[in-house]
């Protein structure tokens, strides 16, 4: 049985009220906020207790290729038969990451056990909102309070067994799904997230704040990786610049933030077919430059 998703959420009118009357204090908003521990935190807990490494994907600013770099890692990571990958897609309003890993057509089975994650390779599985949906294209228009449901389902209620490496996609910015991703998941230990920019000081103002939002919030930043750092050749495989840094791009900002700079992905046209196909870039392209990361 596959499960499925509700009637969008409807705002409550006491957030209504708030929104047209933001200085009027709100009793039904006060009275709704959690009284204690949430009880769900330590199934949480014990469900991932068999995953040895979570790692949150962050970005500042959306377009600058996270859930390519998520894809990218996840099936490098896949590379080593030895170890076993799992995505948590937790883009509710956009998910791509079942395109990008070939399984957007999936859907989610309930066992006994919990549900379970749709599996691209043996050891490399995903969970995403868009395995419940009735149609690829169909938009979800929710608020706050329901996505951090769906994430609370997620962590709680699917059974990924043994993982090596927990990669959670994040949307961009700094919303309710770092917020709700961070609170369910501190108990059960997160590693630290890894920062995805561009070199454009537009993007790296924004990833500024997010490193100020992991900090704030006791996340680790594990270090920052430069996508679309200059254009691969898939012929003569040189490389050029296209999008330049005019200060000082990915490697300036992970030394002026004192956090690693972890390299840099090159703007490979190969990689924007393999993600479209759902293929494996490093198994399509062994050669390619990407691979230097």
């Amino acid at each position: 049985m596959a499960p499925s998703l509700e009637a969008p959420l409807e705002a409550p009118e006491a957030v209504e009220d708030v929104i047209a009357n933001p200085q009027k204090p709100s009793l039904a908003i006060c009275a709704s906020a959690p009284k204690g521990p949430d009880p769900d935190i330590p199934i949480i807990s014990a469900r991932l207790s068999g995953i040895k490494h979570k790692i949150l994907v962050l970005s500042g600013k959306g377009g600058v290729g996270k859930s390519t770099f998520t894809a990218l890692l996840a099936h490098a990571l896949a590379t080593n038969p030895d170890s076993s990958v799992g995505v948590m897609d937790t883009d509710i309003c956009g998910p791509s990451i079942p395109k990008m890993l070939g399984v957007e057509a999936e859907t989610i089975h309930v066992s006994g056990a919990g549900w379970s994650p749709v599996w691209v390779l043996d050891n490399l599985g995903v969970m995403s909102i868009q395995f419940l949906l009735p149609s690829r294209d169909d938009a979800v228009i929710w608020r706050g309070p329901k996505k951090n449901g769906l994430i609370k389902q997620f962590l709680k209620d699917v059974e990924w067994g043994e993982l090596d490496f927990l990669l959670v996609d994040t949307p961009p910015g700094t919303s309710d799904e770092h917020l709700s991703v961070n609170s369910f998941l501190k108990e059960s230990g997160i590693d630290g997230a890894v920062m995805v920019t561009t070199p454009q000081e537009v993007s790296l103002l924004d990833v500024r704040k997010e490193i100020d939002f992991c900090r704030k919030a006791g996340i680790r930043v594990l270090g920052l990786a430069e996508n679309m750092s200059g254009f691969a050749c898939p012929k003569c495989t040189g490389q050029s610049d296209i999008f330049r840094a005019t200060t000082g791009g990915g490697r300036g900002l992970a030394a002026e933030m004192g956090i690693p700079f972890l390299g840099s992905v090159p703007l490979d046209p190969r990689i924007g077919m393999a993600c479209d196909y759902g293929e494996s870039y490093f198994d399509s392209f062994p050669d390619s430059p990407a691979w230097d990361i």
